[in-house]
């Protein structure tokens, strides 16, 4: 455990919220909380869902928006998005991080030094190269 914040991928956002997350990527999460330390999504994670849904590449039982605000009701905090970080995505020297959502992810983790928990390799890789944290779920 660290006392930096995490920075949920939407994958694992998504497992969290489903209750499918597996140890030791939740004992992560339980253990950051506790200690009163931010887990975080990124706002770029309700534009994905809602993607997602619309291509039934997943099914919520409710709007993306209210999957998305139920999230933070229950204690995740939303990541700021700025312009600073819109830019920083496009000059990522990550050639692999080919989605743009993964880029914001990824700009959004770096400038604000938080853990990024993924289980996508290319963000993965990303963080171990030029980034420094990672936690895989």
């Amino acid at each position: 455990m660290t006392d930096r914040p995490i920075l949920l991928d939407t994958c694992a956002a998504l497992w969290l919220a489903a209750g499918e997350m597996k140890a030791p990527a939740l004992d992560e999460v339980r253990s950051t909380l506790s200690a009163g330390i931010a887990v975080l999504v990124s706002p770029i994670t309700a534009w994905e869902v809602g993607m997602l849904a619309s291509k039934q590449r997943i099914v919520l039982a409710m709007p993306a928006l209210n999957w998305f605000e139920g999230l933070v009701e229950a204690g995740i905090d939303c990541a700021g998005l700025s312009p600073a970080i819109l830019v920083a995505a496009t000059e990522l020297n990550a050639p692999r991080l080919r989605d743009p959502a993964d880029r914001i992810i990824a700009a959004t983790a770096r400038a604000n030094r938080y853990r990024l928990m993924t289980r996508d390799r290319p963000l993965l890789d990303f963080a171990a190269e030029r980034h420094g944290a990672a936690i895989r779920c």
